[in-house]
């Protein structure tokens, strides 16, 4: 089965601000930007790569304009580099509406071969990397007192057991974990969260860090006998960012085919 056809936007995040990690190329989190600028929204972008960054922000902002769009280089294991990308998103648009926690680094290695460095790597990216963005959002958030979104980039791993994947799935799991109770604090001052929990979504980066073999088997698992395109994740990404989830908090959502 095929991919379905890309929907038009119907102005679900006009006038909002969203920062959105990780979202410089063709992956999960530059399909989320773009769907949210075709919503409406004024889309901050970050990256740990500057040069793919300021490729994607220069883009974007000749196509929905200069006015909608800035990039900041970001690496999420760095504190000062957080808190400078949430200063910058409220200095340059004196609001914050929704925040998507994109940012993960995936890998594989059987467990009595991984290194403490493998596994703190992952862990430091994907769990530690979230929870500092949650809690510089939530901070922001909080102190505006206007409501807003978090949307954590989960995956379907942090439920279903996958050999060379201890490091990921465990981070996965965490950030599972982190939404569920964040969200719960957040309820206090009007702000949601949620995440997303994908199963198989191509893009460039995974085909690279991924085995042809291990990428034709989790393909075959998905009952539509094809991958995701990153933006129909990116969609339920918009759907969890915009008022039609308003009764929504502390959910995983699966975006997923594959039910073994």
């Amino acid at each position: 089965m095929s991919a379905p056809d890309y929907l038009p936007g119907h102005g679900l995040l006009t006038g909002r601000t969203a920062v959105v990690t990780a979202a410089a190329g063709a992956g999960i989190g530059g399909a989320t930007a773009r769907r949210f600028l075709e919503e409406g929204a004024r889309v901050v972008i970050s990256d740990a790569h500057a040069r793919r960054l300021k490729e994607s922000a220069d883009a974007l902002a000749e196509e929905f304009g200069a006015d909608r769009v800035t990039g900041l280089t970001c690496d999420v294991t760095d504190e000062d580099q957080v808190r400078a990308l949430f200063a910058h998103a409220e200095r340059t648009h004196g609001s914050l509406d929704v925040v998507v926690n994109n940012a993960g680094l995936g890998g594989t290695a059987e467990l009595t071969e991984m290194t403490d460095d493998q596994w703190t790597k992952i862990l430091d990216v994907t769990l530690n990397g979230t929870f500092r963005c949650t809690r510089a959002a939530l901070r922001s958030l909080k102190a505006a007192g206007t409501g807003g979104v978090v949307v954590n980039n989960a995956s379907v791993v942090g439920w279903r057991a996958q050999r060379g994947q201890a490091h990921y799935a465990a981070a996965k799991a965490g950030v599972m974990a982190l939404t569920r109770c964040a969200a719960l604090e957040a309820a206090d001052y009007g702000v949601r969260v949620n995440a997303v929990a994908p199963s198989l979504a191509m893009h460039p980066h995974l085909a690279k860090v991924t085995s042809p073999e291990l990428l034709a088997e989790l393909t075959e698992k998905e009952a539509f006998g094809r991958y995701a395109e990153p933006w129909e994740i990116a969609n339920v990404i918009v759907f969890l960012a915009s008022g039609y989830s308003s009764y929504m908090t502390g959910e995983v959502v699966a975006v997923s085919s594959q039910h073994a």
